[in-house]
Parts: C-alpha cells; sequence; structure tokens
C-alpha cells in the first residue's frame, strides 16, 4: 500500500521533557485519521510535527516521501483559536482568499483565486455568507469558512487541531459530515477531544499519550447506538462494543 505519511521512530524533547518517543505510523489520504488521548499526551505536537512547524528530537517524518517543509503547499492547517481576534472586520471571503495566498503572491487576488475561493464557499454550504464578517457567524458557520480557507490552497491534506472544540453537538455534527465528505478526494487528519463523535466519522483512530496505538475502526454495525443523538454513550459502551487489538510495545519484547 502507499503512505503518504510515514513516521519511523520519532521522538520530541521539549527542556529534557520527553513529550513523544518510539512513534510510528503510516497513513493514506484516502483514509480519516482521528488522534485522540488525553490532555497532555503529546496530539498537539505530534500534529505540529506532522506538518513542520516542530522538528523531531529524533526519527523522521515524511509527507509524500520528503520533509513536511519541502512539500508544505501541498498540506493545509486549520489551528484551534484560528482567530486570536474574532472582531476583526474582515468578510468571509476575504477569510477564504487568504488560502489562495503563496510566498510568490503579489498582495493582489486574481480573477482565478476569487472563483476558487468562491468555489470552496459552495463545497461547504456557506455561499449565502461571502460579504458577512466573520465574527458575526456562529462557532460552527466559522469553522466552515476555515476549512474552505483550507481548500483553497488545493490541499492533498487537511490537518486539523480540534475543529470541533465549542461548538455544540448540533454544529460538530455538522464539522464531522463536511469533513467525511471531503475525505472522498482529500486526506483528513484531526485532532478530535469527543472519542464519541471520532469513531463513528474516521477511520483510522491513533491513541497518543506519549507513545502511539493505531486502531482500526469497527464496522458501523458496531456502532449503531451513535446514530441517535441522543443516546448516552460512555467507555463502557465502547468497551463492550469492540475489542482493542493494538499491539502494546511491551509486547514486542
Amino acid at each position: 500500500m502507499h503512505y503518504d505519511i510515514e513516521i519511523n521512530n520519532l521522538s520530541f524533547n521539549y527542556e529534557g521533557t520527553n513529550v513523544l518517543e518510539g512513534i510510528n505510523l503510516r497513513y493514506a489520504k484516502e483514509e480519516f485519521l482521528a488522534i485522540i488521548g488525553p490532555n497532555g499526551g503529546g496530539k498537539s505536537t505530534l500534529l505540529k510535527l506532522m506538518i513542520g512547524l516542530l522538528e523531531p528530537s529524533c526519527g523522521e517524518v515524511l509527507l509524500f516521501g520528503q520533509k513536511p517543509l519541502h512539500v508544505s503547499s501541498q498540506i493545509a492547517y486549520v489551528p484551534q483559536d484560528t482567530m486570536a481576534n474574532k472582531d476583526f472586520p474582515i468578510s468571509v471571503l476575504d477569510v477564504v482568499l487568504m488560502g489562495r495566498l503563496s510566498p510568490k503572491s503579489t498582495g493582489r487576488y486574481s480573477k482565478e483565486d476569487k472563483q476558487i475561493a468562491r468555489s470552496m464557499l459552495a463545497h461547504v454550504g456557506m455561499s449565502d455568507f461571502e460579504t458577512h464578517k466573520i465574527h458575526a457567524l456562529s462557532g460552527g458557520q466559522r469553522q466552515r469558512v476555515f476549512i474552505a480557507r483550507a481548500l483553497a490552497c488545493e490541499a492533498k491534506i487537511i490537518f486539523l487541531d480540534e475543529p470541533t472544540a465549542s461548538i455544540d453537538t448540533a454544529g460538530q455534527i455538522a464539522v464531522f459530515e463536511l469533513l467525511k465528505e471531503l475525505n472522498r478526494t482529500i486526506g483528513i487528519v484531526l485532532i478530535s477531544h469527543d472519542v464519541n463523535v471520532a469513531l463513528n466519522y474516521a477511520t483510522k483512530v491513533a491513541h497518543v499519550n506519549k507513545t502511539l496505538y493505531m486502531h482500526d475502526v469497527p464496522s458501523a454495525h458496531d456502532f449503531k447506538l451513535f446514530q441517535n443523538q441522543k443516546a448516552h454513550v460512555c467507555d463502557i459502551e465502547l468497551i463492550s462494543a469492540t475489542r482493542c487489538n493494538h499491539l502494546h510495545p511491551k509486547q514486542n519484547l
């Protein structure tokens, strides 16, 4: 199988603390990968290593067979807290047009840039909001606009850091439905704080807590209860629904 992301024996140290160790991962962009784990377990650090914002202390990360910074034009990143100042007076269309910027940009957008930006807004169902100010939108609507901005750069893989944080349940479902649809043609790698929602949409789940354990997501038949948004789901149901088949490091000895 061809892999678009390969991580080999990666470790990362920060101020003398070993944040990640022995990380190995294989990912093809046809997959929807959700990264879960406890707070402080290294999820965001791993995502930043994947896209080249951080350098491994040892080991390597390869995107499309190259170092991340060499292929930065082929990926897009949607971070948490995308807008530090949500009251900044910028329109939805202008936000999406930022995705067309590059080191060679002259500061002026072409007719093609605007056509692509409007096409991406249509793709995420936000065409009617292009003249609205970004701060006037709901959290879920803003996330759709930020995803449209990522799409505007024509990336092969989109990386998202908790895209549904601080969004209500209905908004979370809408964002995940959109990402699932996009995954037909674009790779999706995201950090999720909600394991229940992630399991209903991802095809692969990586549990990160200093080390990484990869899981295949069980079939939809095993998760029929997720179809009911009002259903109670907790760790007991998850444990009952499926069995963990990952191999722990100590079992390799």
